[in-house]
């Protein structure tokens, strides 16, 4: 054993001695050889100080990076959404004048097509019916021609109508009611019958106020250009009341009190009232743009606001948002397009405010029966009855159209049938059956 690792040793020190030479080889023969196997092989540099620190911050960046998620079945919704709008936004611009390229295209509305032609209006004081964007030239108009019968209240009307700002009508009819009081008090006092157009309050509160001109006026001002005192080259123009009106102070005091008391005059909704025949087409509706509350900017925000819900679509929302959505959506209507289908197939139909209360189409109806003293149920779809009168049809969702189905009360017909009676024929007046038209 001891001879077997003797001669391992052996071994190890010859390999270890370096690579051999013959006797007759001489040193310098040698010494290239030795050299050539002696250089160690060349190496590469390494990197220099920059491109060190450029791949450092190339790492870092890498590093925060966030690893991509693999895509949802939301995320393929959402970008199946935005390819639609994107498709139908370019559909839309396509040949379209260059003029109407930055705004939506206008609905053209088919009349033959309509469920009611349009929004209409009452003018109170000549009965006339116009389109709801002619009602205020329409109440103008009227008054304006009123002057002629009655000049007095057509003015008051004019302040109370002509003026938007109903603070500033508020405090220069104030003004004016104070000038008339100073005069009632004080007849004998000649300052008080003059009023100086110039005088700052008269400014301020009366003269930016149309139709208060024409209200002086009418009472027994006449306007009058005097002397300033002192400065007999200097002149102020006044409304002065005229001497037969100030002998008539009971006429000024009244004059002020209908001033004080009165209100603008405003066009009335016209109902629109019609009576239909028996129809399975009771359920459809097509509106013209008369019933929506959008503006041209509320149009032109419509394309942004269908983006936002592709948004809303991908996120959980609460119950409270959701409600707070709906009445965001019911906000865009103006008015209402009912009707209401009685038991034997006719349908009435008629036009109200969105923000009217339920009680108002319970008296429409009313006004249409035989028997208007017999209590009745609305029911809405689904067959849930109107019971709380004074919530608006928005709030119930009965915008900008619905079917209604009347019944009457269930406790009263039961009476009436126990009775020996019961109601034969239509529920509705004779004279509103004459003028049924068919409902295409």
């Amino acid at each position: 054993m001891k001879k077997f690792f003797q001669d391992i040793k052996a071994e190890l020190q010859f390999k270890g001695a370096g690579p051999g030479q013959k006797l007759n080889e001489t040193p310098r023969e040698r010494v290239p050889k030795e050299k050539a196997k002696a250089d160690p092989p060349k190496c590469r540099k390494g990197p220099t100080n920059e491109a060190q620190m450029a791949a450092a911050a190339a790492l870092a960046r890498l590093e925060q990076k966030p690893k991509p998620r693999p895509p949802s079945s939301q995320d393929a919704i959402r970008n199946q959404v935005k390819k639609e709008l994107i498709a139908e936004a370019a559909a839309s611009d396509k040949g379209a004048p260059l003029e109407q390229k930055n705004s939506l295209p206008a609905l053209e509305e088919d009349p033959n097509m309509l469920s009611v032609s349009g929004v209409y209006f009452t003018c109170p004081l000549t009965g006339a019916t116009v389109r709801k964007d002619q009602k205020e030239a329409q109440v103008k108009k009227a008054i304006l021609e009123h002057a002629d019968k009655d000049p007095v209240a057509a003015s008051i009307m004019g302040i109370h109508t002509f003026n938007r700002d109903r603070e500033k009508v508020r405090l220069g009819v104030e003004t004016i009611a104070k000038y008339l009081d100073n005069i009632c008090l004080h007849p004998e006092e000649e300052k008080y019958r003059k009023i100086k157009l110039q005088n700052k309050v008269f400014q301020e509160r009366i003269h930016c106020l149309e139709g208060t001109h024409k209200f002086f006026q009418a009472i027994g001002f006449e306007k009058t250009t005097l002397s300033v005192l002192g400065q007999e080259d200097t002149t102020e123009d006044f409304y002065v009341l005229k001497e037969d009106a100030l002998g008539k102070l009971g006429d000024l005091k009244e004059h002020k009190e209908k001033l004080m008391s009165g209100e603008p005059v405003r066009a009335q909704l016209d109902r629109q009232l019609r009576i239909f025949k028996p129809s399975p087409q009771a359920s459809r509706f097509e509106l013209p743009s008369d019933f929506f509350n959008l503006t041209a900017e509320e149009l032109r925000r419509e394309q942004r606001l269908r983006t936002e819900a592709v948004e809303k679509a991908s996120m959980l929302r609460t119950k409270a948002m959701r409600e707070k959505d709906e009445q965001r959506e019911r906000r865009k209507y103006n008015y209402a397009l009912l009707r209401v289908r009685f038991p034997d197939g006719y349908i009435l139909q008629g036009t109200f405010y969105a923000r009217e209360p339920v009680s108002s189409l319970y008296q429409f109806v009313r006004e249409t029966l035989q028997t208007d003293w017999l209590p009745f149920e609305l029911l809405v779809p689904g067959g849930h009855k109107l019971t709380d009168e004074s919530v608006a049809l928005n709030e119930h969702g009965l915008v900008p159209s619905a079917l209604l189905t009347f019944v009457w009360d269930a406790d009263v017909m039961a009476d009436i049938k126990a009775s020996g009676g019961e109601h034969v024929g239509s529920v509705l007046k004779p004279e509103l059956l004459l003028a049924v038209q068919a409902l295409s």
